[in-house]
């Protein structure tokens, strides 16, 4: 099981407004929200996370940290941490909830070799950028996002800790706490340790403290340095908490007609309303996809037979429909974005899916297969700027 350990960590100093410098994951920002956040502060955390420039971006990277660290804009705890991290929020649906976890240093450990668990294949994507940005700052900037499947973690983490910090920002309320209680921080460590750890968010990240660990081992020889850990969110894999948002799939390198008729060999289509918030619950109650193109919806129902000996997943369902089409899938979470996508000609059509339940993430880990890239959109996003990870600094 992945050991789970606290760490002296770097924080932006007490009275900052928090408004001003904290961002979101660089992994959903755009050009223009990097300016927009750039702009607000000199001191906002982009400036580091989302090094701009030339090819000596991550070195002034590193440069504009140290900085601040030497100015005391950003403070190093004076002993080893955890930081309870709760993010309140309203639902799709209208449902309250919160989500509680802990912010920590999570064991690295080769792919394949359990404790830490994939829970669906990755895209390609470049992942030099972050390999370049932890090498020069010595750090960790943004956390990956594990779900345990201990039983105990929500309840451990429900009395409050030291408050280091609020902010509400697009309707959530972000709050964190610090505990260095040697207890309490020894029966969290305990529980994450119980069981299996299933990232839900930021497999490239784990991938890249996989990469940047075997760098330092090689270099030092050593199996014991802070490269050992990464920094993770970890909260408990239960229902009341997690709000997960389908991302759905768009297609390009074929015409709509084709789409429409490779997905016609598995699925019955018959006309749907133009799709709203309520088709998607609709879908959720009926089993049923949705098919957008120029000429308008059609709802996709499973033939009998037709996927059988395939996972009950639907993006497992478009990947075998589409097989041999030289169809180009691509990626989009929010229905007003698809159906732009769709309308403005961008796509050749589009597949609204269903969100994937806990039941089935769990079970999918649990037996060691893989789901389909992007089966999963958990929101809200996790906020970066809160807790930095120095790794050149022991404990």
């Amino acid at each position: 099981m992945p050991a789970f350990e606290p760490f002296r960590a770097h924080r932006y100093a007490p009275g900052t407004d928090l408004t001003r410098v904290i961002a979101p994951p660089y992994d959903v920002l755009s050009d223009a929200d990097t300016d927009a956040l750039a702009a607000r502060s000199e001191h906002n955390i982009v400036h580091v996370d989302v090094p701009r420039g030339g090819d000596d971006r991550y070195e002034r990277a590193a440069a504009t940290l140290q900085g601040w660290l030497d100015a005391g804009v950003l403070v190093t705890d004076d002993e080893p941490s955890f930081t309870m991290y709760r993010m309140g929020f309203t639902d799709a649906t209208g449902a309250s909830r919160e989500i509680v976890g802990v912010l920590g240093a999570l064991e690295v450990v080769d792919a394949g070799a359990g404790g830490v668990l994939p829970h669906e294949r990755t895209t390609p994507k470049a992942k030099t950028d972050r390999l370049d940005l932890t090498r020069a700052t010595d750090a960790n900037l943004s956390p990956v996002w594990g779900l345990s499947l201990a039983r105990g973690l929500t309840a451990a983490l429900a009395e409050p800790g030291e408050p280091v910090g609020t902010l509400v920002v697009d309707g959530v309320t972000h709050r964190v706490e610090r505990v260095t209680d040697p207890e309490r921080i020894a029966a969290i460590a305990s529980i994450v340790g119980a069981d299996d750890v299933l990232i839900a968010d930021g497999h490239h990240r784990y991938a890249i403290a996989r990469t940047h660990r075997d760098e330092v081992r090689a270099a030092s020889g050593r199996t014991d340095t802070t490269a050992e850990r990464t920094l993770t969110f970890v909260n408990e894999l239960v229902e009341e908490q997690l709000s997960i948002e389908a991302i759905h799939r768009v297609y390009r390198g074929l015409s709509a007609d084709a789409l429409r008729d490779a997905l016609a060999g598995r699925f019955d289509l018959t006309p749907a309303p133009d799709p709203t918030p309520a088709t998607l619950s609709e879908m959720v109650r009926t089993g049923r996809l949705v098919l957008l193109t120029a000429q308008g919806a059609s709802w996709l129902t499973p033939r009998p037979g037709a996927f059988d000996g395939v996972r009950a997943l639907d993006g497992a369902w478009l990947e075998h429909a589409v097989e041999g089409t030289g169809a180009e899938v691509g990626y989009q979470h929010g229905l007003a974005e698809v159906t732009e996508l769709v309308s403005s000609g961008a796509v050749a059509g589009a597949v609204l899916i269903r969100p994937t339940s806990l039941v089935e993430i769990e079970r999918t880990a649990r037996e060691g297969l893989l789901m389909p890239p992007k089966s999963t959109f958990f929101t809200p996003k996790l906020r970066t700027g809160f807790v930095l990870r120095p790794l050149g600094v022991t404990d």
